[in-house]
């Protein structure tokens, strides 16, 4: 696993070079004409504070901060999981003018909105998710979210001492709604099926902690209790998994996840998570303030890859972080080491017992910054 995250850091390098550089010679789309000339406010809409805590503790800031730098007003709203919220909050950017939207779709409100925009010439960027009628995406490569993912079962499980054909393995995926959770799911599914994985289960999509622990304690009665191994599509889901195995007296199950949040890595550090996919937002914010200034700028944008329907992508480097990664997050700042090494975590082989973060922080050379 080690080998792997220093392979994806390097790569990870690579693209935030490229990104800088403006990823001269790659097949970029045009600009697309600013919209009001007399605009200079980039209008962004937040999905939720539930699915992850990045959209707040990290987007907003990194978004905003790029933004204000470069000379740019900016307009940061939320629109808390309420799909009619984020309507409003989009009328009521377009009414005060926008120069360039930047959007994280949730459940599909996305597309209207872009329709909205576009229908007065203003650009649009998808923001992390991809969604129909955006003229940018900017995300993480999300088939590689899903194939680190998908490795992660498959280290889980050899560390286990389980064949992959022979694994009762589950998947917890994220919503459907959610463009990328196709990707996540495709890129697990190539990894993970190709090594011989056949489902044991696969309930409904979801981000949310509780509904993929009751999705996963369900599929764990029908499956009499045994599991090897859960592919789980971020640290959100993956928690109310480990809930469950807890709960159970499972330890040593394999389970994948996303977002190197805290409760991910604290669940990394005691051994109940195998990996998390680090994203690191600071990267993806800078992209998509690059792509958001040339548009208000009118200058033209360079991108990485397309998507299926034709979409300029700019694509960021995902990194594997496993129990002696923890500290790269910390070090970066996207994870604060006091939250991260405080308090306790049922103990892997007797979850009625607590052990020490600060303990295991320190077998695995997690350090304040």
């Amino acid at each position: 696993m080690k080998k792997s995250s220093l392979l994806a850091v390097a790569a990870l390098s690579g693209t935030a070079a490229l990104l800088l550089a403006g990823c001269a010679g790659n097949g970029g789309g045009d600009s697309t004409d600013g919209g009001d000339a007399a605009s200079t406010r980039a209008c962004v809409i937040l999905p939720d504070a539930a699915s992850s805590p990045r959209w707040e503790n990290f987007d907003r800031k990194y978004l905003e901060d790029g933004l204000t730098a470069a000379g740019f007003e900016v307009d940061i709203q939320n629109a808390q999981g309420d799909v009619n919220k984020f309507s409003t909050i989009a009328d009521q950017q377009l009414t005060q003018g926008c120069g360039v939207m930047l959007l994280v779709d949730y459940q599909g409100a996305a597309e209207a909105v872009a329709a909205k925009a576009s229908a007065e010439g203003i650009p649009v960027i998808a923001y992390d998710r991809p969604f129909a009628g955006a003229d940018y995406y900017v995300s993480f490569d999300n088939v590689e979210v899903g194939r680190l993912q998908g490795q992660t079962v498959l280290d889980g499980l050899e560390a286990k001492g389980v064949a992959p054909a022979d694994a009762v393995v589950v998947y917890i995926g994220g919503d459907p709604t959610d463009g990328n959770a196709a990707m996540f799911h495709d890129g697990a599914v190539e990894v993970m099926e190709a090594a011989g994985i056949t489902p044991a289960a696969e309930p409904p999509g979801a981000w949310d902690q509780a509904k993929s622990q009751t999705n996963f304690e369900q599929a764990l009665t029908s499956l009499n209790g045994k599991v090897d191994g859960v592919w789980a599509a971020n640290d959100t889901n993956a928690a109310g998994v480990i809930k469950v195995l807890q709960d159970n007296n499972l330890g040593g199950v394999a389970v994948s996840g996303q977002d190197a949040n805290v409760a991910g890595l604290q669940n990394i550090l005691g051994g109940w998570q195998t990996a998390t996919v680090y994203k690191p937002v600071k990267l993806e914010a800078e992209a998509a303030v690059k792509v958001a200034v040339a548009l208000l700028s009118g200058e033209d944008v360079q991108t990485d890859a397309t998507l299926d329907d034709g979409t300029p992508y700019v694509q960021v480097t995902p990194v594997l972080v496993g129990p002696d990664e923890v500290n790269d997050v910390v070090s970066a700042g996207d994870a604060p080491f006091d939250e991260v090494c405080t308090g306790t975590i049922p103990d892997l082989t007797n979850p009625d017992t607590q052990v020490e973060l600060a303990t295991l922080c320190e077998a695995h050379g997690v350090v304040e910054p």
